[in-house]
């Protein structure tokens, strides 16, 4: 003989079972998609070699790319698409010859400050940021608080980037020094830690 339950015990035992079938179901496929968004998001060999082409010839056709790493041009750019998306390739961009553009002089200038709050540093950013001879300016540990890499038609021209400077904001202490020699340039970083 069978064990009698009412209806409404039913319904509710039916309504759990349906719960839990979709609470599975729903769990298995965001397991997918997670699956799926780190296996896209992982960086192979051939993604690395596009990457360093990429990054010392940003003007290669895609199809001396895809030659290049032995993809079709067609997954070649599904790839440079993906890195793009991914945020590995941030931009793309065309490196000048510093002599042509009458900017072959290279001064770092070496900042102490006696001031370290957010209102500085962002006065300090503005400043230095419409000032296009200033042309990269790090925050640093140690004796000096930032170093700036300034390009300049000649060494004279130093003074004039200097006077805009104190001009509007106060430092402690700058020095400056003068590349006698470049040994070695460009934009390339080392692209086997990429993720």
């Amino acid at each position: 003989m069978m064990p009698q339950c009412s209806r409404g015990v039913f319904a509710l035992f039916v309504f759990h079972i349906k719960y839990l079938l979709w609470f599975c179901a729903v769990f298995k496929n965001r397991a997918k998609i997670g699956r799926r968004i780190s296996l896209r998001h992982m960086l192979d060999d051939r993604d690395r070699r596009i990457l360093d082409t990429l990054q010392k010839d940003a003007g290669i056709s895609v199809t001396d790319l895809a030659e290049y790493v032995a993809l079709s041009v067609s997954a070649c750019s599904r790839r440079i698409q993906r890195l793009e998306e991914s945020g590995h390739i941030l931009r793309r961009i065309i490196v000048l010859d510093r002599e042509r553009m009458g900017v072959p002089t290279t001064v770092f200038a070496l900042v102490k400050t006696a001031h370290h709050s957010d209102e500085w540093t962002e006065t300090f950013r503005r400043i230095i940021s419409d000032i296009p001879e200033i042309v990269e300016a790090h925050r640093l540990t140690g004796n000096h608080d930032y170093i700036l890499k300034i390009v300049l038609p000649r060494v004279e021209h130093y003074d004039v980037i200097y006077k805009q400077i104190v001009r509007k904001l106060e430092l402690f202490d700058v020095s400056a020094s003068i590349s006698m020699e470049e040994l070695k340039q460009g934009m390339a970083i080392p692209v086997g830690y990429a993720r």
